[in-house]
């Protein structure tokens, strides 16, 4: 009999707290400060949404024994539709690394005041994706330990904000920054939709650990809701304190803007020291998620998914091949993507993970109902998670709308050569062949 603990309610909370606060919202501030204080209407509408997601998420985990998104859309789709979750949710993760290696060097260069042309900011941030990756071929127990710790190097000065910068909130200034540009409602609302869900990704991630959790169909659903919930007044709250603490124009042109408000409350020494500290919490999420993909490949390279390669370990039970492999696609997507603006280019890049990771999390939706009749569930609860799961594909298809054609443009693209993909490599696993009449 095993006597290994397992995690209580409040530990899955906190666990899916952290993962959801890693990186997401070091460079918001800027992007609602270029809308306006009334982009808080676009954080309800995503907290709404998200919630609805998490609570999805948590159903599909105690309807199957398989844990992860491409085991719940595979009862409904098949072997087809494992794949594509599988792969748009890594082509998702590949870009949101790339993501947030930028918000770190946009921090830097701030921070210490670098004076770098874009080639030179691209090379840095391809320097730094090779260290994730060179970092993580002794395995998970560094990536582990760096990435955990690295975390709280940005939740530590976002809870000191969220409590204590009401010292230093102006009202006046709040309001006056509400819709500088009187941009219409709805405009106004879809224009940041996009950023407020980057800060949720990562909601879907505590539904894999349903084994290690104590009383699992109780605290599964609990611990994402009470999460979800939890970072959205978290980031509610820091994010308009920031709009009413930095004038609107100069926190909309920032590509630091955490370590501006400090700035502004303090010194601009204790800015530089913030800004330090947001350089070592993005890259070290940066160093997690790296192993994180790399293990999402191995897994669908068992499958037969994926090419051996990525399943292939060295002694330190890290998949090297898969992992350099990995870090040239990113080298690449970086190189295609640099700007002038590093802001820029992390909006282009969160944009098209954010899209992409849509995908998976429509099809997962839109499982539920395979899911819950394989479970026998009553009527009232079918009824009520189906509903839930319909509030979540329209948010999910509005986030799609909200982000604008460009990107879904490049998303239709990678999704569809999924399916090219898919039908090479379908024939080596055993599927129902059609009758023939």
């Amino acid at each position: 009999m095993s006597t290994h603990k397992k995690m209580s309610l409040a530990q899955l909370t906190l666990m899916t707290s952290v993962t959801m606060m890693g990186s997401g919202i070091i460079m918001l501030p800027t992007k609602l400060a270029q809308v306006g204080t009334i982009s808080v209407l676009s954080w309800l509408v995503t907290a709404v949404g998200s919630i609805c997601l998490a609570y999805i998420f948590a159903k599909c985990a105690m309807f199957t024994p398989k844990e992860g998104l491409p085991a719940y859309a595979e009862h409904t789709f098949g072997k087809a539709g494992y794949f594509l979750v599988s792969y748009c949710y890594a082509i998702s993760a590949v870009i949101a690394v790339v993501a947030i290696l930028t918000t770190s060097v946009s921090y830097a260069i701030t921070c210490f005041g670098w004076n770098l042309n874009p080639l030179e900011t691209c090379l840095v941030t391809i320097a730094l994706l090779w260290f994730c990756c060179v970092g993580n071929f002794l395995g998970d127990r560094w990536s582990g330990r760096l990435s955990s710790y690295a975390v709280w190097c940005v939740i530590g000065p976002i809870l000191f904000l969220s409590v204590a910068g009401w010292f230093w909130f102006d009202w006046d200034m709040y309001v006056g920054a509400w819709n500088p540009h009187d941009t219409p409602l709805f405009d106004a609302v879809s224009a940041s939709i996009s950023m407020t869900l980057w800060a949720f990704l990562g909601l879907e991630t505590a539904c894999t650990n349903g084994k290690a959790i104590e009383n699992p169909q109780k605290n599964v659903p609990l611990a994402v809701m009470f999460a979800t919930v939890g970072v959205a007044i978290i980031y509610i709250l820091s994010t308009n304190i920031i709009a009413g603490i930095v004038p609107n124009l100069e926190l909309a042109k920032s590509n630091a803007p955490l370590g501006l408000v400090f700035t502004y409350m303090f010194t601009p020494e204790v800015g530089r020291v913030i800004g330090s500290l947001l350089v070592i919490s993005c890259t070290g999420c940066a160093f997690g998620w790296q192993f994180t993909i790399s293990q999402l490949f191995q897994l669908s390279s068992k499958e037969r998914l994926y090419p051996r390669v990525f399943s292939q370990l060295n002694r330190f039970g890290s998949p090297v091949k898969g992992l350099v492999i990995i870090t040239i696609c990113q080298t690449a997507i970086c190189l295609l993507t640099a700007s002038p603006s590093t802001f820029e280019q992390f909006t282009l890049l969160s944009d098209l993970s954010v899209v992409t990771i849509l995908v998976p999390y429509i099809i997962c939706m839109a499982s539920i109902r395979t899911l819950m009749d394989n479970m026998n569930s009553s009527r009232t609860e079918r009824v009520v998670n189906s509903f839930i799961a319909f509030l979540a594909i329209m948010y999910s298809f509005y986030a799609i709308y909200a982000i604008g054609e460009t990107v879904v443009f490049y998303t239709a693209m990678v999704f569809f050569f999924g399916y090219v993909i898919w039908g090479f490599i379908a024939p080596e696993h055993d599927l129902p062949k059609p009758k023939m009449d």
